[in-house]
């Protein structure tokens, strides 16, 4: 469908689709969507292509065909995205246990996945209602619908085979959690307290309620959905890829293949947040001062909750020690036998002391420090804390391991 024209005539009338339309029908903004035709098309083109690659029904169908004897004794991901990949717990694990990290990273992971795709849902729509204030702006929220259901189906297919696998192998939850909200934590493993995540709560039933009537604040919730997506779209095609290289797919495990329809249905997400988050601005009046407080605030944010990497799991950025527990329970279970004093040690091991695991997990934060630069770049109104990402490129090994270390000195252990 070709992109609606707009006219201009005096007399405060102007032309829609050959037809002259009186004063009392005009739009209140003196902008329209309608008139950046390149950015029309773009989102056009984008909810045409994802609606006809939708990956829903496959996500559904894979997840209910699911059964664990069936794949249990392969890798569902590349070797290097398995769980403690490159520490001294992986150089000394038999075939079966690296199986069984491999297995557990690709829960672990989506497990995160869930948690970011329950606030995505949720502030889809509050954006799609900031934006639908506009006229003309109908193609954006149809689009954020379309990948709000899409949603439904991810966190479907991840709870069923997480919460399936964890149940089999350990008996109880290490990585997921019953469904909750996005006011209470987004990041599973945070360096966190209650006073920390009540004034996060505030904030984002703050920005939500500004964004709901707000259409440059909404567009930049998808900004801000860019970026805290970019290093995942690139963690994702590596998981992705194990499906698509494999020699077999019919024969592929189920938890590969819905690695595979996700990123696919993921690449049009991140598109959306690209063309809404740097191009929509250009058709709404420029922001306020306070407007562009709000957002660099948000981006700042970003920044804080993605400062910390885990070699734990390769591409989250999750904060170490609030994982020392349930690794702790890893290597004390029947599958690695360790005792107290040894799963001790090897916690001493993998993230107090330099290994290939830390090095990596470090060089993959740099590399999304810089993605992050780029992403920001051309947006004017970024301040020059996000512009450089100051608070996220702070981070090092060696503040890495001074906090493991003095962490681990106060752990005490579950078992």
């Amino acid at each position: 469908m070709p992109c609606p024209t707009r006219r201009r005539y005096p007399h405060n009338c102007f032309i829609l689709g050959g037809r002259k339309l009186h004063p009392h029908l005009l739009q209140r903004q003196t902008k329209s969507l309608l008139d950046d035709k390149s950015t029309y098309r773009k989102l056009e083109l984008n909810k045409k292509r994802n609606q006809e690659q939708d990956h829903s029904a496959l996500m559904d169908e894979a997840a209910s065909s699911f059964k664990f004897d069936d794949c249990k004794d392969e890798y569902w991901n590349p070797e290097e995205f398995s769980l403690l990949y490159g520490t001294p717990v992986w150089d000394q694990s038999s075939a079966a246990q690296r199986i069984i990290l491999n297995q557990l990273y690709w829960v672990a992971y989506y497990a995160q996945i869930v948690s970011a795709e329950i606030a995505t849902i949720y502030l889809n729509q509050v954006s799609a209602a900031g934006l639908y204030t506009h006229e003309d702006f109908r193609i954006v929220c149809d689009a954020l619908d379309l990948e709000t259901k899409q949603e439904r189906a991810h966190i479907n297919a991840f709870k069923t085979i997480g919460e399936d696998v964890e149940y089999r192998l350990f008996g109880e939850r290490l990585f997921t959690y019953p469904m909750r909200s996005l006011f209470e934590q987004t990041m599973i493993f945070p360096d966190s307290n209650p006073a920390k995540d009540f004034w996060r709560m505030l904030q984002i039933k703050g920005f939500t309620l500004m964004s709901s009537s707000n259409a440059f604040v909404a567009s930049q919730y998808l900004l801000v959905r860019g970026l805290r997506t970019l290093n995942g779209k690139l963690i994702q095609h590596k998981l992705s890829n194990y499906y698509s290289n494999h020699l077999n797919k019919e024969a592929a495990p189920i938890p590969a293949k819905i690695s595979y329809y996700h990123f696919m249905d993921e690449s049009f997400h991140f598109n959306t947040s690209k063309i809404i988050g740097h191009e929509i601005p250009r058709s709404l009046e420029p922001p306020t001062a306070f407007e562009t407080w709000i957002i660099n605030q948000g981006v700042a944010g970003c920044q804080k909750d993605h400062f910390h990497f885990s070699a734990t799991i390769k591409g989250i950025f999750w904060y170490e020690p609030a994982l020392f527990d349930v690794i702790y329970k890893v290597f004390r279970s029947a599958h690695f036998g360790m005792s107290d004093a040894e799963a001790r040690e090897m916690l001493q091991k993998c993230f107090c002391r330099e290994n290939d695991g830390i090095a990596q997990s470090f060089e993959l934060h740099q590399t999304a420090f810089e993605s992050y630069k780029a992403y920001v770049d051309s947006i004017t109104y970024m301040d020059q804390r996000n512009r450089n990402m100051t608070i996220m490129s702070a981070n090092t090994i060696q503040k890495y391991l001074a906090r493991n270390g003095e962490a681990l000195r106060s752990f005490k252990g579950s078992g």
